[in-house]
């Protein structure tokens, strides 16, 4: 059960970080460095959600 609500829990975060870097390149453009970071950022989520899924 701890699992699950991690899950849940990491994919809410996933889903925030999303939106917050598709506000960044909306405002900034795709290369700029807050996009990036924030990209970056979501990468490590991903992969942590892939580790715990898998």
């Amino acid at each position: 059960m701890i699992n699950l609500t991690n899950e849940k829990a990491l994919l809410f975060q996933i889903a925030i970080k999303r939106k917050i870097m598709y506000k960044k390149a909306k405002n900034y453009g795709f290369t700029h460095p807050a996009v990036v970071e924030c990209s970056q950022e979501l990468d490590v989520l991903l992969n942590k959600y892939q580790k715990i899924a898998s």
